[in-house]
């Protein structure tokens, strides 16, 4: 999983874009290759930020890469350009985030005009790498890859039980904690569902 390029703009009301603020993140690509790759990647956000409907999330598929945006009902947007294994949900939270602390951060005067360098917000640098490892960056995908993980564990261990079925068998008849009825369940419905491959 990548992330290549996040990026906050503004849309005027004439349907003109300005970029404020953009981090890019080029090292997968070769060195000759970075600023042909970065201004592409800008064009990219651009023409994004211009189609997408106000108070509107999308991703959309260019080539090799996912394009995640965002538009605010106050026309603040971001734009995120990552891999197609990246998570769409922690794309879209990412990019909430970051527009709820630069519109916290940034005066709303200067969005329409303010150039890059004019633009007082270091934080995009650290969301960006942050969030190349969604697990770690993310709350709830943390959670589900360890809830996954728990999930094998359980399942490798129920395997290993269905695979020591005669040691089962003894403990079944040995164990003073079953009733005879529930033995004799035990025993009919092995009968039964010898026949049957468990998978």
């Amino acid at each position: 999983m990548k992330l290549y390029s996040l990026s906050i703009s503004f849309r005027s009301e004439d349907g003109k874009v300005n970029l404020l603020k953009a981090e890019h993140d080029l090292s997968s690509f070769g060195y000759f290759q970075r600023s042909s790759v970065r201004e592409f990647m800008e064009f990219t956000s651009k023409i994004l930020v211009e189609r997408t409907a106000v108070c509107t999330r999308a991703s959309v598929k260019e080539q090799d890469y996912m394009c995640h945006v965002y538009v605010r009902s106050d026309s603040l947007s971001a734009v995120l350009l990552a891999d197609h294994e990246y998570p769409q949900r922690v794309a879209h939270t990412l990019l909430n985030k970051i527009l709820d602390e630069f519109s916290n951060k940034v005066p709303k005067g200067i969005w329409s005009t303010a150039k890059p360098s004019e633009v007082d917000f270091p934080d995009l640098e650290p969301y960006l790498k942050k969030y190349q490892n969604p697990k770690e960056a993310d709350a709830m995908t943390k959670i589900q890859t360890d809830l996954d993980e728990t999930k094998i564990i359980l399942h490798n261990t129920i395997e290993a039980v269905l695979q020591r079925g005669e040691k089962l068998d003894d403990l079944v008849l040995k164990s003073e904690g079953l009733s005879t009825q529930s033995k004799t369940f035990y025993k009919t419905a092995k009968k039964t569902n010898s026949c049957c491959v468990i998978l």
